[in-house]
């Protein structure tokens, strides 16, 4: 998806959803990488996550969209446009948004066995096998690969 079809489905879902236009930019951000999106008070932009963008459904994509437009059309409003707000999160279950980001199955880098009992520990840093043991039985764990 191209920034500009992104700009073009942001003002779909907000003039659908919400009712009320949506006249400033949309744009992916690949500096964002633990969000699905941002709403940028100092320009009114909406950035998000291309990285999560490309691996969610479309369902999640317009629930995060949904829920950026959500913090944009309060804060035009002068009204609750953060997190804690009842405002917020009442306009956020009238239209259906996430109200958190999907997460990334990450690949596990290295995995670890139990000597003992064979539970599989997944791992994305390496442990020291000399002081970390087995939560279930205590066992010795063994590097897999």
């Amino acid at each position: 998806m191209s920034d500009q079809e992104l700009q073009a489905l942001v003002a779909e879902v907000s003039q659908t959803s919400f009712h009320r236009p949506f006249t400033n930019e949309a744009h992916f951000n690949a500096r964002l990488k633990t969000t699905g999106g941002r709403f940028s008070l100092k320009d009114k932009n909406l950035d998000f996550n291309p990285t999560l963008f490309a691996a969610i459904t479309r369902d999640q994509q317009l629930g995060i969209i949904k829920h950026e437009l959500c913090h944009y059309h309060l804060y035009q409003m002068h009204r609750g446009y953060q997190h804690r707000d009842a405002d917020f999160k009442a306009l956020l279950q009238a239209v259906g948004g996430s109200r958190f980001a999907p997460s990334l199955p990450r690949a596990a880098k290295y995995i670890y066995v139990c000597a003992q009992c064979g539970t599989q520990y997944r791992r994305q840093r390496r442990i020291d096998t000399r002081k970390y043991a087995c939560g279930k039985c205590h066992g010795k764990l063994h590097l897999m690969r």
